[in-house]
């Protein structure tokens, strides 16, 4: 009798730095570390970091009562491609949590998140799908966050901050807290470069740099 099959799919940086938590996680849960792989078409070798590394065609076919994967992938628009192929092909989506990330009421997180290692998210937080939120991030008090969204290593994400699908947070930037009714938006696509520091909306698709946030100028 075949038992479920999980997967990490990337073995880059941002994998390697997931399966580490996706290789506890299911030893908590009892799950034998045999059933947990990377998927990646451009593996180079049989073994990453220990764990078997499988093509997505190899994946699939390996025997499974079900399939689960979290997608350590940086970059939203390829996460969002792969959900949806995932998704068409009976793959259920799963999120990896470090045991020490703190949850406190009323937080709601979407499917497929990748939670590292000191992430706190506090109270009455909407949280949608595929969410990367990298080491030391945090997300403040009825914050909204969308779909696909990345923090990296850092990220200071205050109270009443609506961050839209896409956008991408660097490392060590900080949100300023909006107010309730008022809150400050990031605009979908928005990228807020490293250790920015944001003190009003961002709109969508801008590129944001500096204390205070500034748009980033183009050269021409």
């Amino acid at each position: 009798m075949s038992t479920p099959l999980f997967a990490v799919y990337g073995a880059s940086g941002c994998g390697r730095g997931v399966m580490p938590l996706a290789r506890a996680q299911l030893m908590r849960a009892g799950v034998p570390v045999e059933r947990l792989v990377f998927v990646d078409d451009a593996a180079t070798a049989p073994n990453v970091n220990g764990q078997r590394a499988l093509r997505y065609e190899e994946f699939l076919q390996t025997p499974a009562s079900e399939r689960h994967a979290v997608l350590a992938i940086a970059n939203s628009k390829v996460r969002e491609q792969l959900a949806l192929r995932l998704a068409a092909d009976g793959v259920h989506a799963w999120t990896v949590s470090a045991e020490n990330v703190v949850r406190m009421d009323d937080v709601v997180l979407g499917e497929g998140a990748a939670l590292s290692p000191f992430v706190t998210l506090t109270s009455n937080i909407r949280i949608g799908r595929h969410f990367h939120a990298n080491l030391y991030s945090y997300v403040e008090h009825d914050c909204v966050i969308g779909d696909f969204v990345t923090f990296a290593p850092g990220v200071k994400c205050n109270g009443n901050v609506v961050i839209e699908d896409h956008a991408y947070v660097g490392a060590g930037a900080v949100i300023k807290q909006g107010v309730p009714g008022k809150p400050l938006v990031i605009g979908r696509g928005a990228v807020v470069g490293m250790g920015a520091v944001v003190t009003r909306s961002v709109p969508a698709g801008a590129t944001v740099v500096g204390n205070p946030a500034r748009p980033m100028k183009t050269k021409g």
